[in-house]
C-alpha cells in the first residue's frame, strides 16, 4: 500500500456525470464483473505502447528498464489486487483530468442504458461506452492510483472511494513505481476471489492474453512474478495457429467490446508494401455510430510499435470497423501528422478498404443471413460511401440491401430488383421518408403498386443525398416516385389493360379552378397518372429538390427557400368527379374543397395543414353542409 507525503492531498469533486456513473458502478448488481480486469490491463498496455512510441525520439525515457511489462499482484491478507505497468505514466494534472472527468461524449446515454440492462449486458456497455476505469468500483471499496511519468523526478497519487470525491497530490518517489502507473484495488468482501491465483490467471488469459505487452502474475506482494502472457502480437502469427476463441478474445481486448465479431479479416499484404491487417466488424452497433465527431477505431502500428489510433486507415463510412494495421514500411521516427500524408499510408488505406469490401461481398454471397445482420447494424453508414466514395460506388451498390414496396420485411439487393423489372421499365424507382409503414402506404405509390412495380423504400437520412448524386445500377437510373412526372403510361397494368389517359372537360376545368384558387401555394396542379385510390398527392417539381431532402436541409438551417410542391389530382376519383359537377352557384364549396384537397395531400405527406384554423373552419362548413343534406 502506498504512503503519501506529509502535505495533505487536495480533495476534489468528480464532475456531475462521473458522480452519477460511479453511483451505478458502486451499487452494481451485475454478475459479470470481470470486465474491470480487462479494462485496467488494456489501459496498462496502452500506457506501455505510448511509451514505446515516445522512446523512438527519446530513448532515454526507457532508462535501464527497456522491456514493457504489466504486473498483477495478489494480496489475499489485505484483500488487495494491484495492476502495475512500466509505461508512460501520468503527472498529477494528468491524473486529475483523466480520472476525474469523462472527456468523451455519450455518458448520459451510457448511464441510461446501463441502468436498464441486466447481468452480462451491463458489462458489454462498459466497454462499448469507454468508461472502463470506473468499472473498478464494482469490486473495490477504494482505488489508489500512483504514477510517475517517464523521465519525471516527481510522482503523484490519486485516491477515491467512488462516492463523489477524490484526492490527488504528490507522493514520495520511493513509494511510486520507477516509471509508469500502479493501480491498487481495495476489494469488497464479496470480491475476495480476485486475490486467488487460479481465478485471476484464468480471467487474464481469457480476456487479455493477446495484448502486445507481456503480463506477469505475483501471488503475494513479496512473491516472484511469473509470466502468464508473452505479449506476442496475435496479428503476426499464422491464421492456422489462431483459434476463433483467440480472435474473439483479442477483439474484446483491443476494441473494448464484450460481444463477438460478426466478421474477422486477418491477412498479410506483400508486394509494393508489406503490412499485417487484423480487422473486426462488431456484432452490435456502437452507441455513437452516428456521432458527427466519431472517428474510426483502427489503430496503426509500425513494426509492432503503436503509433496512433487516429490515422484514418479506413474511409468514414467504415468507421464501425475495429482492429489494426501493422506496417513494415512506414518510418518510426516520423510525426503522426506526417504519417497521415504519407503515400505509403494512402496505398495501405486503398488496399485495406478494397479487401474489407471484398470480404463483405464474399459473405453476402456465401452466408446471406450473416451478412444481413451486418447490414441491419451498419447499412445506413455503408450507404454514406455511395455519396462520398465515387470510385467504389459500384461495389457499394452491390452490397446495398433495401426494403421495398413488394418485399415486406425481407431485404432485397439491386440485382434482385433489376431481375424483376417490368416491361418498358427503364428506371429504379424509390421513395424517401422517415417511416417505413407510412412510405409503404403513401398515395404516390398507388400507380406503381397497381402495375406490380417494385419501389425502394428509403428511410435513412443519407438516402436523401446519395440518390441525387447521379449514379445508376446496370444502366438503370434512380428515379423518385415523389418527384416530377411518373411516366407510368409506358408500363401496362396486369392483363394489358390501361386506364384512360383522357380527362373530361369538367374535371379539367375543376383542376384549373383548384390551381387558380391555391395560387402561390403550389407550383402546379395537374391530373395524376400515379394515383389509383387516393384523390390527391403532393410531388416535387420535375426540376425541384426531393421533398424529403428539402425537409432535412430546412431542419439543418441549410435551405434558403423551399420550392412549391405540385398538387396531383386523381381525375378518376369519385370525389373529384363529384366536385367537378358542382355548378357556379356552389363557388364557396368549391373553394373550400380546393383548400381541403391541398391540406389532405399535406397530411398524407406527414405535414400539417397550411393554416390549421382555416382548415378547421372549412372542415366545419363541409360537415354542416353534409349534415344538412342528410
Amino acid at each position: 500500500m502506498t504512503t503519501m507525503t506529509e502535505a495533505a492531498p487536495e480533495t476534489r469533486s468528480f464532475e456531475a456525470d462521473v458522480t452519477k456513473l460511479l453511483h451505478l458502478m458502486v451499487h452494481s448488481v451485475y454478475s459479470d464483473k470481470d470486465v474491470f480486469l480487462r479494462e485496467l490491463i488494456s489501459n496498462a498496455a496502452d500506457a506501455c505502447e505510448k511509451l514505446r512510441y515516445e522512446a523512438i525520439a527519446r530513448p532515454e525515457l526507457l532508462g535501464e528498464d527497456p522491456q514493457p511489462r504489466i504486473t498483477v499482484t495478489l494480496d489475499p491478507d489485505q484483500r488487495q489486487l494491484t495492476i502495475e505497468d512500466n509505461g508512460i505514466g501520468m503527472t498529477e494534472a494528468e491524473m486529475a483530468e483523466a480520472l476525474g472527468t469523462i472527456a468523451r461524449s455519450g455518458t448520459k446515454a451510457f448511464m441510461e442504458q446501463f441502468s436498464a440492462t441486466k447481468d452480462a449486458e451491463g458489462s458489454q456497455l462498459i466497454g462499448q461506452f469507454g468508461v472502463g476505469f470506473y468499472s473498478a468500483f464494482m469490486v473495490a471499496d477504494r482505488v489508489d492510483v500512483t504514477s510517475r511519468q517517464a523521465g519525471a523526478d516527481d510522482a503523484a497519487i490519486w485516491s477515491s472511494d467512488g462516492l463523489g470525491t477524490y484526492t490527488v497530490g504528490e507522493v514520495e518517489v520511493s513509494q511510486a513505481p520507477q516509471r509508469g502507473t500502479r493501480v491498487v484495488l481495495h476489494l469488497k468482501e464479496e470480491a475476495a476471489d480476485y486475490t486467488q491465483r487460479f481465478s485471476v490467471e484464468h480471467k487474464i488469459k481469457t480476456q487479455s492474453g493477446h495484448v502486445p505487452v507481456p503480463i506477469f502474475l505475483r501471488e503475494k506482494p513479496d512473491g516472484e512474478p511469473q509470466q502468464i502472457a508473452d505479449g506476442a502480437a496475435l496479428w503476426t502469427r499464422a491464421k492456422s495457429d489462431i483459434s476463433e476463441e483467440d480472435y474473439t478474445d483479442f477483439y474484446r481486448s483491443n476494441a473494448g467490446q464484450f460481444d463477438a465479431p460478426a466478421l474477422t479479416l486477418h491477412y498479410r499484404a506483400e508486394g509494393t508494401h508489406e503490412y499485417n491487417v487484423l480487422a473486426f466488424i462488431p456484432e452490435t452497433r456502437p452507441f455513437d455510430l452516428f456521432d458527427p465527431d466519431r472517428a474510426g477505431r483502427m489503430k496503426l502500428y509500425v513494426r509492432r510499435v503503436f503509433i496512433t489510433a487516429e490515422a484514418r486507415l479506413l474511409p468514414r463510412y467504415l468507421r464501425f470497423v475495429r482492429g489494426l494495421v501493422d506496417s513494415q514500411d512506414l518510418p518510426l521516427n516520423v510525426s503522426r501528422e506526417m504519417i497521415q500524408e504519407s503515400p505509403v499510408l494512402a496505398s495501405i488505406q486503398k488496399g485495406v478498404t478494397n479487401r474489407l469490401l471484398g470480404e463483405l461481398d464474399k459473405l453476402a454471397q456465401s452466408d446471406g443471413d450473416a451478412y444481413l445482420k451486418i447490414w441491419e447494424n451498419f447499412g445506413a453508414v455503408l450507404k454514406e460511401g455511395l455519396y462520398e466514395d465515387y470510385a467504389r460506388r459500384e461495389t457499394l451498390l452491390g452490397l446495398a440491401r433495401f426494403r421495398t414496396s413488394t418485399s415486406g420485411t425481407d431485404w432485397r439487393s439491386l440485382q434482385d430488383y433489376v431481375a424483376g423489372l417490368k416491361e418498358n421499365q427503364t428506371a429504379i424507382y424509390y421513395a424517401v421518408g422517415t417511416d417505413l409503414d407510412r412510405l409503404a402506404t403513401s398515395p404516390q405509390l398507388e400507380g406503381f403498386r397497381a402495375r406490380g412495380i417494385e419501389v425502394l423504400l428509403l428511410t435513412d437520412q443519407v438516402d436523401s443525398f446519395w440518390v441525387t448524386s447521379g449514379l445508376d445500377f446496370e444502366g438503370k437510373a434512380f428515379k423518385s416516385v415523389t418527384q416530377g412526372l411518373s411516366d407510368l403510361s409506358l408500363i401496362p397494368l396486369p392483363g394489358g389493360e390501361q386506364p384512360s389517359a383522357e380527362t373530361s372537360d369538367a374535371v379539367s376545368a375543376f383542376i384549373n379552378f383548384v390551381k387558380t384558387t391555391l395560387g402561390e401555394a403550389v407550383s402546379d396542379v395537374r391530373a395524376s397518372e400515379r394515383l389509383t385510390e387516393s384523390a390527391v398527392c403532393l410531388v416535387a417539381p420535375d426540376s425541384g429538390m426531393d421533398r424529403q431532402l428539402e425537409r432535412l436541409l430546412a431542419s439543418a438551417g441549410q435551405l434558403g427557400q423551399a420550392s412549391k410542391p405540385v398538387l396531383e389530382i386523381n381525375p378518376r376519383h369519385d370525389l373529384v368527379t363529384r366536385l367537378s359537377a358542382l355548378g357556379e352557384d356552389e363557388e364557396g364549396l368549391r373553394e373550400d374543397a380546393a383548400h381541403l384537397l391541398f391540406d389532405e395531400a399535406r397530411v398524407a405527406d406527414g405535414e400539417l395543414p397550411v393554416d390549421p384554423r382555416a382548415f378547421s373552419a372549412r372542415l366545419g362548413r363541409i360537415l354542416l353542409r353534409g349534415i344538412g343534406s342528410a
